[in-house]
């Protein structure tokens, strides 16, 4: 079947991880939010490699937590996915972030947009899945504090700084 959409501009694999993969793009768009408060807020590249190598780690322990099998996090579908939702200046989640990060409140910065950020909504679920799965995410606890809690995003993104490794 993946054969039938496979092309020279097109790589196409199977998986056996259905339920991981879509955690994945669920989760990669909390990041590219979190990805877009911290560029709003005026942190570098540097921070931008840390947080996203954390991110990546954070993605394998929730979705272990929600879903265990064997699985290689570093595919495409889960790191190089992160990676393009993450730092792509064209991503609808990292340009809310962004906003987010430069002073604009949640509803103004949903209102300035022309597209959905799933971002946002994908944050307050998997902040409830995770309390129910015990999983360790500092990262999305940060976003859904700033999101969701009114926290203050320089203040929550300092925080953050610290719990990263």
């Amino acid at each position: 079947m993946s054969n039938a959409i496979k092309g020279w501009y097109i790589k196409t694999k199977i998986s056996d991880d259905i339920i991981g993969t879509e955690y994945a793009a669920m989760l990669k768009n909390i990041y590219a939010v979190a990805a877009g408060i911290a560029h709003g807020l005026g942190y570098g590249d540097n921070f931008q490699s840390v947080l996203m190598s954390n991110a990546i780690r954070e993605m394998k322990r929730f979705i272990k937590k929600v879903h265990k099998m064997k699985r290689n996090i570093n595919n495409s579908a889960y790191l190089g996915d992160l990676l393009v939702t993450g730092y792509s200046i064209f991503s609808r989640n990292r340009q809310f972030g962004n906003m987010v990060g430069k002073g604009y409140t949640v509803k103004s910065a949903q209102l300035e947009m022309s597209m959905v950020a799933e971002g946002y909504y994908a944050t307050k679920s998997a902040f409830k899945i995770k309390e129910e799965n015990g999983a360790k995410t500092p990262i999305i606890d940060a976003v859904f504090n700033v999101l969701y809690n009114d926290k203050n995003p320089k203040k929550e993104f300092k925080k953050l700084t610290n719990k990263l490794d």
